[in-house]
């Protein structure tokens, strides 16, 4: 890597002009992300991918002048200290929110480097562009609002958060939530049936494990299979499904944790404990993000774990 005081005038134009196409870049990629679902959001960062286009034109028309016309790659990544970028990939599921909070970020990013490269240049024509592009830089945060409120009146807004909770449904809430109760209930009836058979803290900790871990994985794969999300709009199928993967295990490992305690009875009551803890979280998240009743619910995922935990109890004691 090289330190950015040591770039030459030349470089430091190649590095401006290969920063403004990657966020030129970035714009697009967002815009054409959200384009289904968030038509006018999709408005808003065209309008700043055509800006930062404008920007990567007139540094690579100054740079023609001064220098001809190759231009060296530089990258971000090769610069000591340089600006860094997450790439949208880094940032799925999309969250409006989230994104704009970056771009706001980006911005402000861009305008400090833009005013250091313009303190140190001794060129008048790249000094005077350099300072246009740090205050144009600064400007975009409010030409960034200018544009919601522009193209995203209060109900386009409106619009889009429904939007955007229904797809935190669909992609997060609905596979984690599947997940949490099947490894929650499932591993109840191995784990309490090896408990009470064997008496013996480690043996229900080993099977507890291999429930969690195995149903994990299992929920994950069927998750990750029964669509590719391109229909239902349920999003990427392996995040998906390690999504409901992860929370199946947590949900069984939750209640296995406790047989780590070496005194059986301690165990068996601390791992009662925490299943009553898990179904009530269950309970409380069906009902804030799936409209299901509290006493609906709350009836529904008690009895399920109840009846499981029986069955286990029953099945060790046989």
């Amino acid at each position: 890597m090289k330190d950015f005081e040591h770039l030459t005038e030349q470089e430091v134009l190649a590095l401006a002009i290969t920063a403004e196409e990657e966020d030129e870049r970035f714009y697009a990629d967002v815009a054409e992300s959200v384009r289904q679902n968030f038509p006018a959001s999709a408005k808003v960062f065209e309008g700043m991918r055509e800006e930062e286009s404008n920007h990567r034109r007139r540094l690579i028309e100054l740079y023609q002048q001064k220098f001809g016309e190759h231009i060296p790659v530089i990258r971000r990544q090769e610069v000591r200290g340089f600006i860094q970028r997450k790439s949208l990939w880094m940032l799925q599921p999309i969250n409006l929110e989230r994104i704009r909070k970056q771009v706001g970020v980006m911005e402000l990013e861009s305008g400090r480097f833009y005013q250091k490269a313009a303190a140190r240049s001794q060129d008048a024509s790249i000094r005077q562009l350099l300072d246009d592009l740090a205050n144009e830089e600064q400007a975009h945060v409010t030409q960034s609002e200018e544009l919601q409120s522009r193209n995203l009146p209060e109900n386009v807004r409106e619009q889009e958060a429904e939007s955007e909770r229904r797809l935190f449904l669909l992609q997060i809430v609905q596979p984690g939530l599947a997940g949490l109760m099947d490894g929650s209930v499932s591993t109840l009836a191995p784990l309490f049936a090896a408990a009470v058979a064997t008496h013996k803290s480690w043996d229900a900790f080993l099977v507890g494990m291999a429930a969690s871990v195995g149903a994990g994985i299992s929920m994950g794969f069927a998750e990750a299979l029964s669509d590719d999300g391109s229909l239902t709009g349920r999003g990427h199928p392996w995040l998906r499904g390690g999504i409901c993967g992860l929370m199946t295990a947590l949900g069984g490992v939750g209640h296995t944790l406790p047989f780590l305690f070496p005194d059986f009875r301690t165990a068996m009551i601390i791992s009662a404990i925490v299943v009553i803890c898990e179904l009530s979280v269950i309970s409380w998240v069906r009902h804030r993000y799936m409209d299901t009743p509290v006493f609906s619910a709350t009836t529904q995922v008690m009895l399920g774990g109840a009846l499981v935990f029986i069955a286990g109890l029953l099945i060790g004691s046989a």
